[in-house]
Parts: structure tokens; sequence; C-alpha cells
């Protein structure tokens, strides 16, 4: 019998892409069937008639559906993603609009737009765990939902205790990596640790050989990949590591904010904009006579909202548009990819090596075995096992250690809706630390919210 996969916010525009990467590994994985489900109906069905052209034009035979409730989607589910955008895009806006206007960088992960996003996020997937706990209590669930390291540290302090944290921004940048090397990506070691997206690369090593040193003193190699190249070498070389392309709102924070106010305007309101103009595109035609046309339109629009990903911020240049007609479906990079990689990883003895966040059991040895961290693990039949990470730079561990502070009374704030706990939450935040900045901006999240706690 085949597996099946549920993905809950289904109507997430990266679900095609989701699909396309996994019709080259369905069948060695024993997929069957992807049920799809979100609450935003009418942009279901134009996602599910993208996903269903995408499994035909490869003559494949992937079942693929949207369901009408998530209790059909997640029955008899053996993996359950969890994508939501809770408040939808517009939510996105308005975190990162009013951070501005107090004068901090409010993105979707970082400070406190991460903040209020979870905020929103946490009690809606909690009832969902819940849910899936009791219909297919031996599922997977693999979070992507942002702020992914913070949101699964809230869901395994509940005790849902096959929550796996994914971000794709540690593979996107090894398989970068590789692609500037020319070397074979599955013969590249990148071993990163931290939380997520705040995190670094400790070992780089391909046949044998750590090569760490000598890519921290080529310059083309630093400015010719997109992560790297934001950051002042001279630092890079300092810290004698490779960091996490959202250090940069901590590195570099005054030129992140100087450069988002010069935009005119942050990511989400690109976003959003990108979502509304596609939507309304594929909306205004008959998909089902033209579902290939349907399909460039999306793929068109995909590549725009991609080209913008950290170039605001960083003020770095945007790459060229190819037409639509001349565009293909991009092949699993993505969190698909990571997903996928941990499921083949769980099935083999031999097993996986990739960027997960878990809880760390005693890989950073100054954390908690119950804290979520982002770091290299070994997936395989045996379990999930991180690498250990001994000699913490103090640089490294003392953010660690604040940052995984903030997210514990983060967690604890949301849960109790406790307003003076959240406080003291952000005031820790290195993108804010201030008690009265913190109390502000919480009455600025309230008002726009209704109550942003509950």
């Amino acid at each position: 019998m085949g597996k099946k996969i549920a993905v809950i916010g289904g109507a997430g525009v990266r679900t095609v892409i989701f699909i396309n990467g996994l019709l080259k590994r369905y069948e060695k994985l024993g997929i069957k069937e992807v049920a799809l489900y979100d609450i935003q109906k009418d942009k279901q069905r134009i996602i599910e008639k993208l996903c269903l052209h995408t499994v035909e034009r490869k003559g494949e035979h992937l079942r693929v559906y949207a369901a009408e409730t998530p209790e059909a989607a997640v029955s008899g589910a053996d993996y359950v993603v969890t994508t939501l955008r809770v408040g939808g895009d517009h939510s996105r806006v308005m975190d990162e609009e009013i951070a501005l206007e107090a004068g901090v960088i409010g993105q979707e992960t970082t400070g406190v737009g991460g903040f209020s996003m979870a905020a929103r996020t946490i009690p809606v997937l909690l009832e969902y765990c819940e849910m899936i706990q009791r219909i297919a209590p031996q599922a997977w669930i693999f979070n992507f939902t942002n702020p992914s390291g913070l949101v699964t540290q809230a869901l395994r302090q509940a005790g849902y205790d096959r929550v796996i944290g994914i971000c794709d921004a540690p593979s996107s940048t090894k398989f970068r990596m590789a692609n500037r090397l020319g070397v074979p990506e599955d013969a590249l070691y990148v071993e990163f640790f931290g939380l997520n997206h705040l995190s670094w690369i400790r070992s780089v090593r391909y046949g044998g050989e750590e090569l760490l040193p000598k890519l921290l003193a080529d310059d083309g190699f630093l400015s010719g990949i997109q992560e790297f190249s934001m950051f002042d070498p001279a630092l890079l070389r300092s810290l004698g590591l490779l960091p996490n392309e959202y250090l940069y709102y901590y590195y570099h924070r005054e030129k992140a904010l100087e450069n988002i106010k010069k935009a005119g305007a942050a990511r989400g309101k690109v976003i959003e904009e990108v979502n509304r103009k596609m939507m309304e595109e594929l909306s205004g035609m008959d998909m089902d006579a033209d579902p290939e046309g349907a399909l460039q339109i999306f793929l068109y629009y995909m590549q725009v909202r991609e080209n913008s990903y950290m170039s605001i911020e960083s003020g770095l240049a945007k790459r060229p548009l190819l037409e639509k007609g001349q565009l293909e479906v991009p092949d699993g990079m993505g969190y698909a990819g990571v997903m996928l990689d941990c499921i083949e990883g769980m099935q083999s003895e031999s097993g996986k090596s990739l960027v997960l966040s878990v809880p760390n059991c005693g890989s950073i040895p100054e954390l908690g075995d119950d804290d979520i961290v982002e770091i290299t693990c070994q997936v395989s039949s045996a379990g999930i096992r991180g690498v250990i990470v001994d000699e913490v730079p103090e640089h490294c561990m003392l953010l660690i250690r604040l940052l995984k502070h903030y997210e514990r009374l983060a967690v604890k704030a949301i849960r109790e809706h406790d307003a003076e706990m959240a406080r003291q939450a952000l005031m820790l935040h290195p993108l804010i630390g201030s008690y009265s900045l913190a109390g502000e901006l919480l009455k600025r999240y309230d008002a726009a919210y209704g109550g942003l706690l509950g």
C-alpha cells in the first residue's frame, strides 16, 4: 500500500514546485497520493489545477487532489507538511510596516515581525497538531511555517514529538556552493550549527579535504554566492565561519534598515502585489483550455517573486527575468527537497546528511536537550542524530543563548496570553533591545490586530 502526504496550507504558491520535485522521487519513496487543504478555496482550486497539469505533462501517475476538510486531508497520511500564513499576505505587510514605522526591522521571521507571525500562527498550528495526533498519530509533521524554529519549539514543547522543522535556506546555500565549486552536491559536506535563521557553517569538506579556510580567503567565491556576497568579506574572515543570510540583519543591521527604507517597501509588499497579479491573471483565464499557458503565467510570477529575495534588504542587483513560454518548473529545490531527503533518509539504513530543526539532545552542549536547534543531522531508519558541536565560538554562543531565551519566553507568552512576558521577550531581542520600545511595538501590533495575544 502506498504512502500519503497531506499539505496543510496547500494553496501556497510553492505547492506546485513541491509536487514537481516529488515527481522525480515519489515511486522510490512509495508515495501514491498528495492531499491539499487550505481555507482559501478559490486559490486552492487554481493551485490544484496547476499541480494536476504539472503531473500530467510529465505522464506521471501521482494522485494529487484538494480535500474539502483538514480531517479528510490528514486521514491515512504518513507525512504532513504544515505551511501556513495565518492572516494571508497582507498580515506580512502589516508586520513589516508597523515595525518600520517604529524604526526597527520587521522581517517575517526575525525580531518583532517574527513574533507577530508566531503569535497568530502557534495557536492555529496547535489545533492542527491535536487533530493530526487524533486522526493520524503515526504521521511525521514537517513544519515549514515561519518562523520555523520558533514554531517548531512551541509544537515540541506542547508534546508533539513527531514534528521536524524544515527550512530551505541551508540546502539552497549548499546547492549554490557546490555549483560554484563545480563538484557534485551529494559529495560536498557542509556542516551547519545554530538556530533557524541564526546559523553558521563551520566545516566544508570535499574528498576528505577541509575547504573552509580557502573559501574564506577567496573573494571571488564569497562574492559569487548570493548568501555571502551581502556581507563584508573582512567580517567573514574574522568570524572564521560562513553565516546564514539572515545574520545580515544582525551583522549589518543599519544597512538592512536603510536599504528597506530606500526601497520604499519591505519584501512583504512586493510579495503581496506579485501574488495578487498572479491570481488575478489566472482567475481571468480558462485554465482547463490552456493549462500550459496558465503554468507559464505562474512560473513567470514565481520568477519575479524569487528575484526579490533579500535584494531589497541587501541592496543587491536583481537577476534578469526570462519571458513566459521559456520557463520550466524547478525540480525540487526548496522545502520539498529537504522534506523528501528526510523521508528518503528515514527509509534507508545508510541515511542522508541534511540540516533540520530538531531537539538539541546534546548537539550544542550549552543548550538544553529540548531546545530546538538548526543543525546538520544524520537521518536514517535508526533515527535522527545531530552532529556534536564542540567549542562553539563565544560570539556565536552569546547570540544563540540570547535568541533561544527570547524564543522560550515568546512561546510561553503566546501560549499564556501574557503581554508582560511578551514585552520582556522582545526587550531581549537584539533587533529591539529596549523595554520601552518593546512596549510601544506591542501596543501598535495590538491595535492593528485587535489584540495580538488574544
